[in-house]
């Protein structure tokens, strides 16, 4: 499958340099661009992208905001928002995290990480820039005010340890590894999780377990 990309950024250059790197890959398309986060839900509903590149920082409509109204409208029909920072712990990426997005990763990344992550994202994973893991989540786990809901209760116990080994990051092969499981087992169980508890992808899965102190 070709994964359609859409780019949201108000640097005209950034934006072709951005556009020809993603063109470069044959799995990889660019499907429309807008210059500003006021035109984000249009240029989704119009070019219908499976990931949106968003720069954080932008006039008049920053991508925190362009994230929350991307989400609102199209819910779990949403693209993955993956977010442009320049900035390894900028707030804005973090509160672009909790509006929504998938993660974040820094405008000076290498082009092949950039490609890993559009993948990465594109496939229900987070992607949060090197070095920043830690901090982001913690400011997470700084409003956690309250103990798991009833859905949570919904949970297995194998579930729930599943819910845990994902929140600190491990991939699907890892969580097999250490479950002794298989990986097409353990990508049932975060599927399964993700429903129970109403969360889009692995990311507000992380954002949850920091928020209910379950880490």
């Amino acid at each position: 499958m070709t994964i359609r990309v859409a780019l949201v950024d108000d640097q005209a250059l950034f934006r072709a340099g951005i556009a020809m790197v993603v063109g470069s890959q044959d799995d990889l398309t660019v499907v429309g661009e807008a210059g500003d986060g006021d035109g984000a839900v249009g240029l989704v509903e119009t070019s219908r992208p499976d990931v949106v590149l968003m720069d954080v920082r932008m006039p008049r409509v920053d991508g925190v905001e362009a994230t929350r109204r991307i989400v609102g409208r199209f819910g779990d029909d949403a693209p993955r928002v993956l977010v442009l920072t320049t900035f390894d712990l900028d707030e804005l990426a973090a509160d672009a995290i909790e509006a929504g997005a998938s993660g974040f990763v820094l405008k000076e990344s290498r082009p092949e990480f950039l490609l890993a992550a559009i993948r990465a994202v594109a496939d229900g994973t987070q992607v949060v820039a090197a070095g920043a893991t830690r901090a982001v989540f913690e400011r997470f786990r700084e409003r956690a005010t309250t103990r798991p809901g009833p859905d949570y209760e919904r949970l297995t116990p194998r579930e729930r340890e599943i819910l845990l080994r994902a929140a600190q990051g491990l991939s699907n092969a890892e969580i097999a590894a250490a479950e002794f499981l298989s990986e097409a087992t353990v990508k049932t169980h975060v599927s399964r999780v993700l429903g129970k508890l109403a969360l889009r992808d692995r990311v507000q899965l992380v954002v949850y377990a920091y928020e209910h102190g379950l880490l």
